[in-house]
């Protein structure tokens, strides 16, 4: 156990004990050597976790000393010391943020101003290939600034980051961060988007105005299950800043604002307006909505005649290049039945010539319609002289993707879908089913795409959806209110194209004042 005045690596004398983390104590030091005070972090000694422990705490120090920046914390030197090691960082005069909370919230004006300084710490963390993965009121210290009543936002304590590339070191079962500050996407087990750090961000600004924790719960678990599944709460005292936490506080990753776009929405709070996705455009007339994506219709006999089917773009999906191969069998199997089909119209030809259908007459019923996953052919009431005719039945053979499921190609010039849910890719098909399942209880229609075929979409993501077709973004969140999807963690209107400008064409609910560009033009 440290104590004040003792000397650590004969050079650093510890004065008062500053505080403790998730991953250690920090104490108030005296650099003797160079006369000045420090802040000495100490990890925390766990015999049965040390080594790992030991690893962490020091890349947080190689961490740090990757980043140059006036918002995140600088580390001075690493003492690596038995029975732990320290990490020697700058003393930051104020308080933490959470200190500051403890006062009162903070108007949305001050909570722009320190969300957009952490904001650009997280930024210059994340172009260095490092997430925070623990950014929570206590971690951003106040340092006090120039003018009257301002202070400066200082990021520390990336004891748990996480480096592109490296292995983790988080043993099994092990919770790392805050859980009520954890984006839903950590809590699952995927926590290598720097989307994740803006949720916790977005939250830490909703406590510092609204003046509570919209997850926190008397358990860890019941925590960690409100962050999965709870709504949260709409914000009811932050002003300008409320477009904001709404749209970072969405389950969806791929649906948050990136940081330049954040940082402009923080920016217009700074100002005192309150920001939106994007504005909706009025002064030119919208554009014609695109005919709905092709769908050739199924042919009710086999000989009635082919349909036209428009043809699809070159380039398929990878499910749908996969399937090619059980498509052509079908064609195959179908050309097969036709000629069975005709062989047993000749055989059952009566003495004088006549077919089944010329006995039927003019007024004879036709056969059975033909269903999704068969086409039946039957030959019609026999006439008195001939016996009773065979069915044919021609059933297409199975494929691991139904039409239903297997995701559209990029439409040439864009449409607008109501976007339900997104799974990144790297999660499997398995994980992508379950969720396309549980949503098919309350919108059966739903289906998927791959959001690598569409420039207007993040890449890496199975997005699940709802295709109208709708002639606006309005029209998709009707649709869903009428389902009971009215938030935007559960549905927002998405304008899909192959042109990345239309990105930021997104209608968020509610649906009779929906926010964010709900119409192109």
């Amino acid at each position: 156990m440290n104590a004040p005045g003792e000397l650590i690596d004969g050079r650093f004398e510890l004065i008062e004990r500053l505080g403790s983390g998730g991953m250690g104590t920090v104490w108030r030091a005296r650099d003797t050597v160079l006369h000045r005070e420090v802040a000495l972090k100490a990890v925390r000694s766990d015999a049965s976790a040390s080594e790992a422990v030991r690893e962490r705490v020091l890349r947080e120090a190689r961490a740090l000393a990757r980043i140059s920046h006036s918002h995140v914390v600088t580390v001075h030197h690493i003492v690596d010391a038995e029975p732990h090691p320290w990490i020697v960082m700058e003393l930051v005069p104020g308080i933490s943020l959470q200190d500051r909370l403890a006062l009162g919230p903070l108007t949305p004006l001050e909570a722009a101003r320190i969300g957009r300084q952490v904001l650009s710490a997280l930024r210059a963390a994340h172009a260095a290939g490092i997430q925070h993965r623990d950014v929570k009121p206590a971690n951003v210290l106040l340092r006090p600034a120039g003018s009257p009543g301002a202070a400066a936002a200082v990021l520390t304590d990336f004891g748990i980051a996480a480096l592109q590339g490296s292995t983790s070191l988080t043993a099994t079962g092990e919770l790392i961060g805050s859980p009520e500050y954890m984006a839903p996407e950590r809590v699952r087990g995927r926590d290598d988007d720097p989307a994740s750090d803006l949720w916790s961000l977005g939250l830490v600004l909703y406590v510092g105005v609204e003046g509570v924790s919209p997850m926190r719960r008397p358990t860890t678990l019941a925590t960690l299950a409100a962050v999965l599944d709870e709504p949260v709460p709409p914000p009811v005292r932050s002003g300008p800043l409320a477009p904001v936490l709404q749209a970072l506080l969405v389950r969806d990753p791929a649906a948050r604002p990136d940081a330049a776009r954040l940082d402009a929405m923080l920016a217009q709070v700074e100002a005192g307006t309150a920001p939106y996705w994007a504005q909706p455009t009025t002064t030119a007339p919208p554009a014609p909505e695109p005919a709905p994506w092709p769908v050739p219709p199924v042919p009710t006999r086999l000989d009635s005649p082919r349909p036209t089917v428009p043809q699809p773009p070159a380039r398929l999906p990878e499910d749908r290049r996969a399937n090619r191969a059980p498509l052509v069998a079908a064609v195959v199997a179908v050309a097969l039945a036709i000629t069975a089909a005709t062989a047993i119209a000749l055989a059952l030809r009566d003495p004088g010539g006549r077919t089944a259908d010329d006995a039927k007459g003019a007024g004879g019923a036709s056969g059975p319609a033909a269903s999704a996953s068969a086409i039946p052919v039957s030959s019609p009431a026999p006439s008195p002289s001939a016996p009773p005719a065979p069915t044919v039945t021609v059933t297409a053979p199975a494929t691991e993707n139904t039409p239903a499921d297997r995701p559209a190609p990029p439409p040439p010039s864009g449409r607008w879908i109501a976007q339900l849910f997104s799974e990144p890719v790297e999660s499997g098909t398995s994980a992508r089913d379950v969720r396309l399942a549980r949503i098919r209880q309350t919108v059966p229609e739903a289906r998927y795409l791959r959001s690598d075929d569409y420039a207007s979409l993040r890449p890496g993501y199975w997005v699940v959806y709802a295709e109208g077709p709708f002639e606006d973004g309005r029209a998709a969140l009707r649709f869903c209110a009428e389902r009971g999807r009215t938030t935007a963690n559960s549905c927002f209107g998405r304008y899909v194209s192959s042109r990345a400008e239309d990105s930021a064409l997104q209608c968020r609910p509610p649906a009779d004042n929906p926010s964010g560009r709900c119409r192109r033009g």
